[in-house]
């Protein structure tokens, strides 16, 4: 247990402090517009809609960093190193092509965006900035995704930490100076646009950073990428790169679904209940990126687990990626307890917004139970690509998702009370931690067969 523990410990540290520069980027990000002018709710709007719209476009490519993942932890296990190369390759390539189609159809992309979320003229223009710019780092973001997963699936997490903390730092330290200007010169920032000019740069500084990790550290395992596309097993190793790929792409479009009706539905409520939402989903999600480095050490050994079809290995990896992400959860539920309010003052000056948002800590404070679950499975069925079932799952989540949500909506009308715009971000906050539930009870239960039949 110790030689396991220690080994889940190795893969989830990297992982956590590489984590811990993403929130800062989300934070900074808002912290930045919501000091720029006096309108602070537009420009917060601006940037959570701007961000939505790449949440919406990169989610459904998420399969680049987990289908490479998972396939290359399985074939780290079976010691086929062609294979390790192959996936990578493969990868690298899906992501190419996937980000020149995203800048391709970006016109009517944005044109269907908005049919969908409503939202004041101010923020919508806002949006477009962001947008227009931060389009053009695609295929170094997606590109990132494929050798993120292809690190963490060679037990590697140290070189995907690398990249991260070089994006991520990157990605604070333009955007603020971009936008603020530096210090002790004549430039002065060029505003909000600078927010996005910081991320296309911070994008590409982690390409060539990930570049230099694989010339220097694995130049002869990419050697065999090219031998192994051409032996008996490379067929079918395209037809399980394609079907994961394909039951993962199911997956993000569920996902996609829930987060973008959230950020719709709040959007309707005004501006100040939009940027409140925000900051809400900004600050729930700071535990997660704890949790993630153990789902995605979880991941990195089921898979190899499975590669090598050590059953008790699996279900003792299972076990203590648990317990260690459940005991990150509770402590976050102190956190969120104690500092929940000075957090929201972190965020914003405007005080409307934090006035709107106290009303809802309860929310905040129990998000680390119920989040948990669901994303420590999500990194354990990824490594044993027990995908059918991961689809499933979040089929299912989108629906429990909007059945509270309606449901709600229709009782009122029914009973004839009319919800109030409070009332209806409580009921949206239940329709969101619906979807959380159903997902961690869904694969719960599919465990025994999904994960361990594999071995």
């Amino acid at each position: 247990m110790k030689r396991l523990n220690k080994e889940i410990l190795r893969l989830a540290l990297p992982s956590i402090l590489a984590n811990l520069t993403v929130p800062l980027v989300g934070l900074v990000d808002i912290a930045v517009a919501g000091h720029l002018d006096t309108s602070a709710a537009a420009l917060i709007g601006g940037i959570s809609i701007g961000s939505l719209m790449f949440d919406m476009m990169y989610w459904n490519f998420g399969f680049l960093r987990a289908g490479t993942g998972g396939l290359t932890a399985q074939a780290y296990g079976r010691e086929d190193w062609g294979a390790c190369a192959a996936n990578l390759k493969r990868g690298l390539s899906a992501a190419v092509l996937s980000a020149l189609l995203l800048i391709l159809i970006q016109w009517p992309f944005q044109k269907l965006m908005f049919v969908f979320v409503q939202c004041s003229d101010e923020v919508r223009a806002l949006a477009l900035k962001y947008f227009h710019i931060r389009i053009w780092a695609a295929p170094a973001t997606l590109s990132l995704m494929a050798l993120r997963g292809w690190f963490i699936g060679m037990q590697d997490t140290f070189s995907s930490m690398l990249t991260d903390i070089m994006v991520n730092g990157m990605n604070i330290v333009a955007s603020v100076l971009l936008a603020l200007g530096i210090p002790g010169t004549s430039f002065s920032g060029i505003g909000f646009t600078g927010i996005a000019w910081g991320t296309l740069i911070a994008q590409y500084s982690g390409i060539l950073t990930a570049s230099a990790i694989l010339l220097l550290k694995y130049s002869a395992v990419l050697r065999n990428a090219s031998t192994h596309q051409v032996t008996n097993v490379g067929r079918s190793s395209m037809r399980e790169f394609f079907s994961v790929n394909g039951d993962l792409f199911v997956r993000s479009l569920c996902l996609m679904g829930v987060y973008l009706a959230f950020s719709a539905i709040s959007a309707r409520l005004g501006d100040t209940r939009l940027a409140m939402c925000s900051i809400m989903m900004k600050l729930m999600m700071i535990f997660s990126y704890f949790t993630d480095g153990f789902a995605f050490a979880g991941e990195a050994l089921t898979g190899r687990f499975v590669g090598s079809k050590d059953k008790l290995a699996i279900s003792r990896t299972v076990k203590w990626t648990f317990v260690w992400s459940m005991g990150i959860g509770m402590f976050f539920v102190a956190i969120y307890a104690a500092a929940g309010t000075p957090m929201f003052h972190l965020m914003t000056s405007d005080n409307t917004v934090i006035q709107s948002a106290k009303a809802y800590l309860p929310w905040l404070v129990i998000m680390p139970l119920l989040g948990c679950p669901a994303f420590t499975w999500d990194g354990i069925y990824i490594g044993a690509t027990a995908t059918k079932d991961m689809r499933d799952a979040n089929i299912g989540c989108l629906i429990a998702f909007f059945i509270i949500w309606f449901g709600g909506i229709l009782i009122s009308r029914a009973t004839g009370s009319q919800l109030s715009l409070d009332a209806k971000v409580h009921l949206l906050f239940a329709a969101y931690y619906a979807h959380l539930i159903y997902r961690s009870a869904y694969q719960t239960l599919k465990y025994k067969t999904a994960i361990l039949g594999r071995a």
